[in-house]
């Protein structure tokens, strides 16, 4: 048996394999050494000896016990009292606790049991029982402790898979050589954004976008200044943007789009402007464009307010014509769905 911090003199100490870790709380040292010589031949059983009630939580806390010993009448402290500190302390609370009384009362032993002890035990008990109890106790609070550190490992794991998940999944949404979405990125926000515009009854609008003449860049150049180019008019359709909710993502192979919630017409063909200018303004060479000597593109512009029944890929078909519109018009422009492009296109 050890002792606690306060005690001068030190029990003696049987230890070779423990298993059960005793913290008995009693103010009487004569009971203390009467409970050390019972569990003294048993090899698994650690007691540990606190005289002071007041100082029993700060023994718990360093001495960590499996079960807990404690006299329900002690001096300056009451031991119902102090069963209600335990139940109270994050530590505490989980440890089994026998409390030993010098008589069996039904009205006490109901108080105790309602504060939160686990066993109940007169004084001096029976040696073999009283082991006995102790390791049934101590196995019950391991059991528990176990139980409990695998659910915690187990919300662990899960928490971390649904974090990789998460990450897996805004990645499979993102184009691996610009890093902004990709066409199913886009697909899933434009379709939300579809619902959220027929729900608000808001306009919504969208930006087709091709970068002019890029297959003899890419011809010319090489498919790494190709990627390269490719990567700058992203950064630069970006830096055209301005609001949170409006998204650029890559359609594929050089055309790309924007999503443009709650926008009207006027607003869209403002953005349009910008984004292009954008990337006119990277002044990236290129030689064998039939527009200019440097990279250009041209903008296919549709908004309108969709309503319950409409066809998302109306949005986007005529965004298209759009586009088309704009590249015959001599490209590196913007150009705005207008009806008159159904008998044109």
């Amino acid at each position: 048996m050890t002792t606690s911090d306060n005690e001068k003199e030190q029990l003696p100490l049987t230890q070779t394999r423990v298993a059960v870790r005793v913290l008995l709380v009693d103010d009487q040292r004569f009971i203390a050494e009467f409970f050390r010589r019972m569990v003294m031949d048993d090899p698994e059983i650690e007691m540990h000896y606190c005289s002071d009630p007041n100082r029993a939580l700060i023994e718990i806390q360093s001495f960590r016990p499996t079960v807990i010993l404690q006299d329900l009448v002690m001096p300056g402290v009451d031991g119902l009292s102090l069963l209600g500190q335990f139940q109270k302390d994050k530590v505490a609370q989980s440890i089994p606790v026998i409390v030993l009384t010098s008589k069996e009362e039904p009205q006490t032993k109901s108080e105790a049991f309602s504060l939160g002890a686990s066993d109940y035990l007169v004084k001096p008990p029976e040696k073999i029982e009283f082991i006995a109890r102790l390791k049934a106790h101590s196995r019950s609070y391991l059991a528990q402790q176990q139980r409990d550190d695998a659910y915690s490992e187990l919300k662990q794991l899960q928490a971390e898979l649904e974090r990789k998940n998460v990450e897996l999944e805004a990645l499979s949404c993102r184009d691996a050589l610009t890093g902004i979405l990709n066409r199913r990125g886009f697909d899933d926000y434009l379709s939300n954004e579809w619902h959220r515009s027929i729900r608000d009854q808001k306009e919504l609008g969208l930006l087709i976008i091709d970068v002019d003449f890029f297959k003899p860049f890419n011809d010319h150049y090489g498919h790494q200044q190709g990627d390269a180019c490719l990567q700058q008019v992203a950064v630069a359709l970006e830096s055209g943007l301005k609001r949170a909710n409006d998204i650029v993502a890559r359609y594929g192979g050089e055309e790309f789009s924007v999503v443009l919630p709650n926008t009207n017409m006027e607003g869209a063909l403002l953005i349009s402007e910008a984004v292009r200018a954008s990337v006119e303004n990277l002044s990236l060479t290129h030689e064998y464009s039939q527009v200019a000597n440097y990279i250009t593109v041209s903008i296919g512009v549709m908004c309108f307010q969709p309503e319950t029944g409409d066809a998302l890929e109306s949005l986007i078909a005529k965004a298209d014509k759009a586009l088309y519109k704009a590249k015959d018009s001599g490209r590196n422009r913007c150009c705005a769905y207008q009806l008159e492009l159904e008998k044109e296109v």
